[in-house]
């Protein structure tokens, strides 16, 4: 897997670099079908802007991209967020693209209808 950083508006430093490896690199453990991830980092110049700091991450899954975006009013923060965030999404594929494979409907009926046979044995054995 890659993580990539880009910077819009500011200079990418080895201390961010590496803080976005470190808690970005953290949702590669929980899921292995991620192939890249490229995460830009921007800074609105406006001194208007109360949030001015921007994290945006780029997910390439097995099936599904991922594209998301968190504001703070600084980077660490913000790199914070959007890791929280891309950790819950990625969990969320993870879980229904596992859960698609289990499901089937020949399994379920067959399952349900040998519950009710049973019931119905139980229930004559006890009024003899």
């Amino acid at each position: 897997m890659r993580i990539h950083v880009n910077g819009r508006n500011i200079e990418i430093t080895d201390a961010i670099k590496a803080y976005v490896k470190e808690k970005i690199g953290k949702v590669a453990t929980h899921y292995d079908q991620i192939q890249s991830i490229e995460v830009i980092l921007s800074v609105i110049k406006n001194p208007a802007a109360a949030e001015k700091h921007i994290a945006e991450v780029r997910c390439s899954l097995d099936k599904v991209k991922l594209h998301l975006e968190e504001t703070a009013e600084s980077m660490y923060a913000s790199i914070d967020l959007l890791s929280d965030k891309l950790l819950r999404q990625v969990k969320k594929v993870k879980d229904k693209s596992l859960s698609s494979n289990k499901a089937s409907i020949r399994t379920d009926s067959i399952e349900e209808e040998n519950e009710e046979d049973e019931i119905v044995v139980v229930e004559a054995i006890s009024e003899e």
